[in-house]
């Protein structure tokens, strides 16, 4: 059995770093940080994009455990995930503060 190149940990940041990274999940976070819920329809009248569009960039910020979402029929509606957001802000927090600049001359200067 062949060992993985990446920890778990480089995975799952990688996962929540790709979907953070276009702006339309950012603004899409930031209508769902604003209200309790909301549904697609309403993101959709918030953005300039197609519902199509949005509904694609729900799917990735819904895969990486930011938000959770009920899907019916007729409509689905979408919120922020309490547990998915906690443990992004811890995986950011931690590999952020993790660095220490190294003492002396760096490679550029």
């Amino acid at each position: 059995m062949e060992t993985p190149p990446f920890t778990s940990k480089q995975t799952e940041l990688a996962c929540l770093a790709k979907a953070l990274a276009h702006p339309a999940r950012i603004a899409i976070l930031e209508v769902l940080r604003q209200r309790q819920a909301c549904y697609c329809g309403d993101i959709v009248e918030e953005l300039p994009l197609a519902q199509a569009t949005v509904s694609q960039h729900l799917k990735v910020l819904k895969d990486a455990g930011l938000i959770q979402g009920t899907i019916d029929p007729r409509r689905s509606c979408y919120c922020i995930d309490p547990e998915g957001w906690a443990r992004a802000h811890q995986l950011l927090g931690d590999w952020w503060t993790d660095y220490e600049a190294p003492a002396g001359p760096r490679c550029c200067e």
